[in-house]
């Protein structure tokens, strides 16, 4: 999620509105003949620069004999309306690129995607995305259906229901799972290094997506738990800080387990409650479509050397979580503990390309303030710390321990 939907910037990128029109304006031009020199030139006069590499001819080739031979292979599949065609003909550009974060979002899935930011949505509270090429849990939210029913980070689910997921992206599978308040659905999951996958029936809730809690133990050492960078969390944690702060504690966790990322503006915000005005908190890397934009703290500053802090990571802490926690680690303000973070470290823009449908797409890379990409291989911490489904069980956190543990050290 993580990107700048804040901004929803509504520009659209020259050459995926030049693409997107060539769909539309060259269909008008292929219909008329099946001739592929025909279709190519009429194209190519319709815009010239946006297809000096490309042959389009096959393509409308292709639309042509599908419309003229395909039959159903069942007589209850609906027949695909033109516009359809259209969407997935855009989806599979998408595709092309092999990127998981790169996609289009059809009406249906656009709607969908608003209801995730408006932040209430009925399902199982569960935040998805594939690693190396399997749909993978990067985090069940906190108190919601999923966390309830034992679903966990790193849980690779091979199918919903009945349905494998082998050829399914995050946002296809999404809608699978999404369903009314009440009803029940199946996840064949794959955990850890077991061999034999195992089955999780979740209910399926009216979810509203937490954002923070806080809590001062009775060791004194002050908790903020942080769910997600959504719109708001930037203010909830000024508001944490300030109750930090009233405690009189010296000694602070920052819990980002689980948090799958968010608003960038938002893990500015947080980093310069703890850097000096004009650290660096992440480089954004546009390879080489346009300069890198480093993005600084702004210089709340407000703790001294005395402060002591400890983040707690783990593999459902991404994108924005590991934006704030890298920055955090690289200017020594605190020590990462856990294990190694998801790696979400790309940029996506969310584009309108008609008013119900948008182009989801990766522009740029997150970089470290030292320069590492956080898509390689995700953060490391400073002390490692693994926990089991054993301590799960128990009840047991040795993260957590051993954040104290080093927290109370002198």
């Amino acid at each position: 999620m993580d990107s700048r939907f804040s901004k929803h910037r509504i520009f659209v990128i020259a050459s995926l509105l030049i693409v997107g029109a060539s769909f539309f304006c060259g269909y008008y031009f292929g219909s008329q003949s099946i001739n592929e020199t025909k279709s190519s030139a009429n194209l190519e006069n319709k815009n010239p620069t946006s297809f000096v590499n490309a042959n389009f001819a096959p393509f409308w080739k292709a639309w042509d004999i599908l419309n003229e031979k395909h039959v159903s292979s069942s007589s209850s599949t609906p027949v695909l309306a033109d516009q359809d065609k259209i969407w997935g003909a855009i989806g599979g550009l998408a595709d092309s690129f092999g990127d998981p974060y790169t996609i289009f979002l059809p009406p249906a899935d656009a709607e969908i995607f608003e209801s995730d930011i408006s932040g209430n949505f009925q399902g199982v509270g569960m935040e998805i995305g594939m690693r190396d090429g399997i749909l993978t849990v990067i985090s069940p939210l906190k108190g919601t259906p999923a966390q309830r029913s034992g679903i966990l980070s790193g849980d690779k689910i091979l199918k919903i229901d009945d349905t494998s997921t082998a050829k399914l992206n995050s946002e296809e599978a999404i809608k699978l799972i999404r369903g009314k308040e009440g009803t029940k659905v199946k996840f064949t999951i794959l955990r850890g290094v077991e061999s034999v996958p195992i089955e999780i029936y979740v209910t399926r809730a009216t979810i509203d997506i937490p954002t923070i809690s806080t809590h001062l133990r009775n060791d004194g050492i002050f908790v903020i738990e942080l769910y997600n960078f959504s719109a708001v969390s930037a203010d909830l944690f000024r508001k944490s800080l300030r109750n930090f702060v009233s405690s009189g504690s010296k000694k602070l966790v920052l819990d980002l387990r689980g948090n799958p990322g968010g608003y960038l503006e938002a893990s500015i915000d947080m980093a310069s409650w703890f850097l000096p005005l004009g650290d660096e908190v992440v480089r954004e890397d546009f390879g080489t479509n346009e300069d890198e934009i480093v993005h600084r703290s702004k210089g709340y500053n407000i703790f001294n050397d005395k402060l002591k802090m400890a983040v707690l990571i783990d593999g459902g802490s991404a994108s924005a979580s590991e934006i704030l926690a890298g920055a955090l680690q690289e200017h020594n303000v605190a020590k990462l503990v856990g294990v190694n973070s998801y790696g979400k470290g790309s940029v996506q823009e969310l584009i309108k390309i008609t008013p119900d449908t948008s182009l989801k797409v990766t522009i740029a890379r997150w970089l470290t303030p030292n320069g590492k990409s956080i898509s390689d291989g995700g953060l490391k911490p400073d002390i490692e710390v693994k926990k089991t489904e054993d301590d799960i069980k128990k009840g047991l956190d040795p993260q957590m321990s051993s954040a104290i543990e080093y927290l109370m050290k002198k």
